[in-house]
């Protein structure tokens, strides 16, 4: 599901692990038209989560993709928000369109959510 930019920060410092962790961001990154995976994308994460809402200082982290296109961070788990348990993620590395996802996760009980992103040139 397409994201909103609300709480984005441009250039959230790239981490090892958000808070306290206990759940898994994860997804992977591929080029339109053909498919390739795309290593070294910046991809950041933020939610609402145990450790505290979206928009306070320590919620956004960034990681970069492998050498085949995937990233994982892991995170705080995530809690409903506005009704819904979900996460937010941006690609804004500049080599493509910027693209901001909202994933919502079945239940408030998973430990994992998965996004997947298809870049265009920008």
């Amino acid at each position: 599901m397409r994201g909103g930019s609300n709480n984005y920060r441009k250039g959230a410092a790239i981490v090892d692990k958000i808070g306290g962790g206990g759940f898994w961001m994860s997804g992977t990154v591929r080029r339109a038209g053909d498919g390739a995976p795309l290593v070294g994308q910046r991809i950041q994460i933020w939610a609402h989560t145990t450790e505290g809402y979206e928009s306070d200082p320590q919620s956004p982290g960034a990681t970069l993709t492998d050498e085949k296109g995937v990233f994982r961070l892991e995170m705080p788990q995530i809690v409903p928000a506005f009704g819904q348990p979900h996460g937010h993620l941006a690609y804004d590395s500049g080599d493509f369109k910027t693209v901001f996802l909202r994933p919502v996760m079945p239940s408030a009980k998973d430990k994992t959510l998965e996004a997947h992103f298809v870049l265009e040139p920008a």
